[in-house]
């Protein structure tokens, strides 16, 4: 059995079949593959209505959700109320698809937020990390302790950071300002 992707290819589907499984189904997407953990009792009859709504459940869960300015103004300011107690202004923050060396940019002196449009594929933590790294630069324009103190009042922090390490996109002074 095979199944189209969100961008078109298929997904080959393998069964693993357990004695030890006796009622639940369970999918998940390994290597590009559909791995499907059945009951060993199960007949392929009574499996294929089974897979056909696992298969549709795996592509909505694949298809990702459609970032816009106007999500990421809302996230900012929702980050603004929790962290910096609404007290932060700027003058525009949106995404832009000319930052392929760093994924933010603040100009504290314009109020103007850039984000860039990778982090929209991204997962929503570090994004909110990569918002709160900005926005900390309308108080300090520098990456000095008190930026980081800033900054640090996101709880996932240094997980994001690590996130950003892994994918290859956080250097130590990830971001620059302009002043």
């Amino acid at each position: 059995m095979r199944k189209k992707d969100v961008a078109g290819e298929n997904w080959p589907i393998e069964i693993v079949r357990s004695a030890r499984r006796v009622k639940t189904v369970n999918a998940k997407l390994q290597n590009g593959t559909l791995v499907v953990q059945v009951p060993a009792h199960l007949s392929d009859a009574e499996l294929a209505p089974i897979i056909a709504e696992l298969q549709q459940r795996m592509q909505r869960k694949a298809q990702p959700v459609a970032q816009t300015d106007e999500m990421l103004a809302q996230r900012a300011q929702a980050l603004n109320r929790r962290y910096f107690g609404g007290k932060l202004r700027w003058r525009s923050i949106r995404y832009v698809k000319n930052q392929e060396k760093r994924f933010g940019s603040c100009t504290p002196s314009t109020g103007a937020i850039r984000i860039s449009h990778r982090l929209a594929e991204m997962p929503d933590w570090v994004r909110d990390y990569v918002l709160m790294h900005e926005m900390a630069h309308l108080l300090e324009a520098n990456h000095g302790p008190r930026f980081w103190q800033l900054v640090n009042r996101y709880p996932l922090t240094e997980r994001a950071r690590g996130y950003l390490m892994a994918v290859g996109l956080e250097e130590d002074d990830m971001t620059q300002t302009n002043q």
